[in-house]
């Protein structure tokens, strides 16, 4: 490494956003962009540990202690080789990966750990600021045509090491811009649409092929894909939402966070919304059901839109605030996180977060919501200390409250049925989920499946990595063997 004692002289420092009271006001990005001399000392705390263990807390098993170290030498060229290496979309794992790779750093056993996503993130941006970032054209074309129905990460992912390889690819995606969650699913807060687009226009200069407005199964013929192309891989995602079956789940003003979400989005772009009603949050007093980071981002979005108040709920009891036994390093910590819009919604004292909250009923009047009635809970290990704690209702600890907007954040069931897995007839796993081999082939042969669709619910940084071992192994079945990494 460059500076061997770098992690013995040197604070782990990230670039602090845009002020709460200001960043509410707008949908731009939260964070700043990191001063290059910052970036480069904190390259210098990589140590030089015998066993990375970041690469193995990385899905994509980056190759993070190189790029820690072209960094702090200044030489950005050869850390964007690098990290281009692995991760075909540094710049969206860089805006929204929760690193657990920072987690599994060797490091921070016993201090803080290396700044690797913000790093990464300034090593992606320097390189389109240089023109270094320049479409992959392949020198042959093997005359194989492949169908990518999905245009999340998994599915741009797979398409662009599929058409590096020399095939056709042609992505279909079934809404009017191409990115799937990226687009729709995370607020511009998080992420700027232009950063997608940048790739996308990349990508279509390379050779691939979209096509927007195009349902697979409904205005596109599975049948007429099956014939035209010699493989199809499906990176359609888990998009059936968790529902919660109470009294009055049934009122108007109950929804569920991907019909809230993308509305915004739309908003934004100057596009019109597919579902029949406006979902507003404006002075509206709100309770997002599920703590996880959907939720989160319903919590920034409904306090930018102006929200009365807003209450994030979440089943679970409070995570503890650092590592317990039972989450021994590098394990991924399930430890208590404060997002952006958590910092934001306590610095407008607009935000409540409470766990061990279980909703009972919905109650309302002229079919609308406006009250939702809970109880708390407490969370018991079973006798024996074996099997799964359980969860009992806490005697004369029921509540009502206002709720005038409730945002349903539960997390994701799997993929929709209806659509390819049924035309297909292909098999589910016990979790829903496309079953597949070790290949990512599907029950029917020449059928694939990537992301979310076949793993479940998940980060990018995993559907990154799903797409890319998929067209690995979609190259291999259509050529009898692969150079793909």
């Amino acid at each position: 490494m460059g500076k061997v004692t770098g992690f013995l002289e040197i604070r782990r420092q990230i670039v602090e956003g845009r002020p709460a009271e200001e960043r509410v006001r707008d949908y731009k990005q939260v964070c700043a962009e990191a001063p290059v001399e910052l970036v480069r000392e904190q390259g210098a705390r990589c140590m030089d540990c015998g066993i990375p263990f970041c690469h193995t807390g990385c899905p994509l098993g980056n190759i993070i202690p190189d790029w820690n170290d072209f960094a702090y030498r200044n030489l950005w060229h050869e850390a964007i080789d690098r990290l281009h290496a692995t991760n075909n979309f540094p710049e969206f794992t860089g805006w929204v990966c929760p690193a657990p790779c920072e987690s599994a750093c060797v490091l921070g056993i016993n201090d803080d750990p290396v700044t690797i996503k913000q790093i990464e993130l300034a090593i992606i941006d320097r390189a389109f600021k240089a023109g270094w970032v320049k479409p992959i054209i392949p020198k042959a074309r093997t005359g194989k045509k492949v169908a990518i129905i999905g245009s999340g990460p998994s599915g741009l992912a797979c398409a662009q090491q599929l058409n590096r390889a020399g095939h056709a690819v042609t992505v279909f995606e079934r809404a009017d811009r191409i990115g799937g969650l990226l687009v729709y699913g995370i607020p511009d807060f998080k992420m700027e649409k232009w950063i997608v687009e940048r790739r996308v226009n990349l990508m279509m200069e390379e050779g691939v092929i979209f096509r927007t407005n195009a349902n697979a199964g409904v205005n596109v013929s599975l049948t007429e894909l099956r014939r035209e192309f010699d493989a199809i891989v499906l990176c359609c995602g888990a998009t059936r939402p968790r529902d919660l079956a109470v009294p009055g789940r049934d009122l108007d003003g109950i929804v569920f966070a991907m019909d809230f979400l993308p509305q915004q989005n739309r908003r934004i772009a100057g596009g019109k919304f597919i579902a029949d009603k406006e979902i507003l949050a404006t002075d509206k007093h709100v309770i997002v059901i599920g703590g996880g980071d959907t939720g989160s981002d319903c919590v920034g979005v409904s306090l930018r839109q102006g929200c009365a108040s807003i209450r994030q709920f979440e089943l679970f009891p409070m995570p503890p605030e650092t590592r317990t036994p039972e989450m021994p390093w590098p394990t991924y910590p399930m430890i208590l996180r404060s997002s952006s819009s958590h910092e934001e919604g306590f610095a407008t004292n607009r935000l409540t977060r409470e766990w061990s909250i279980n909703t009972k009923a919905f109650t309302g009047g002229n079919g609308r919501v406006n009250k939702l009635h809970g109880v708390r809970l407490e969370w018991e290990a079973p006798p024996g200390g074996s099997g799964r704690t359980q969860m009992r209702d806490i005697p004369g600890s029921e509540f009502t409250i206002d709720a005038d907007l409730v945002i349903l954040a539960m997390g994701f069931l799997g993929p929709e049925t209806a659509g390819a897995i049924e035309h297909f007839n292909l098999q589910l796993d016990a979790r829903g989920n496309v079953k597949c081999g070790h290949d990512y082939m599907s029950s029917q042969p020449g059928i694939f499946a990537a992301g979310d669709m076949r793993r479940g619910q998940s980060l990018v940084v995993w559907a990154i990595m799903e797409g890319r071992q998929a067209a690995k192994d979609v190259d291999r079945r259509l050529m009898g063997e692969t150079h793909l990494p």
